[in-house]
């Protein structure tokens, strides 16, 4: 294994677990987690359909076949995360000290760097993509 290799299944592994635990309390309707997606007037839909999102986002960035996948739903995500934490929820949620908000960052920057890294296989899905595209025009 080289050294990149093992740096990409680092951030990989990093941000799915992230995604990954918070899925308890989106599920399970967690009190913490009724309130925030309360104060953004999405619960629950928004609640259960974030955690669905987020649970593929952190299967896609653990198969090596759709890291940038994963990484694109999970800059998407989290961008979502930071700018409800920055104009609605403030940055700290309850009474985790900015927890949630710094954990949103650290998934994001994680997420870019994977996108970056993992360009070629995002065009070549693109690529692989056209014949499909081009059928329905």
């Amino acid at each position: 294994m080289t050294i990149k290799n093992a740096v990409t299944w680092l951030l990989r592994i990093v941000a799915a677990v992230i995604l990954l635990q918070t899925l308890y309390f989106k599920f399970t309707g967690h009190p913490e987690s009724v309130a925030l997606f309360t104060k953004l007037g999405v619960e629950p839909w928004g609640r259960i359909g974030t955690g669905v999102i987020e649970l593929v986002a952190g299967i896609l960035l653990l198969l090596p076949a759709t890291v940038f996948i994963g990484a694109f739903l999970g800059i998407g995500l989290m961008s979502g995360a930071i700018l409800s934490h920055l104009t609605i929820i403030g940055i700290s949620s309850g009474d985790d000290g900015g927890q949630l908000f710094i954990m949103a960052i650290l998934v994001w920057v994680i997420c870019l760097i994977l996108l970056l890294l993992f360009l070629p296989q995002g065009k070549s899905l693109l690529q692989s993509m056209k014949p499909i595209i081009s059928k329905k025009g």
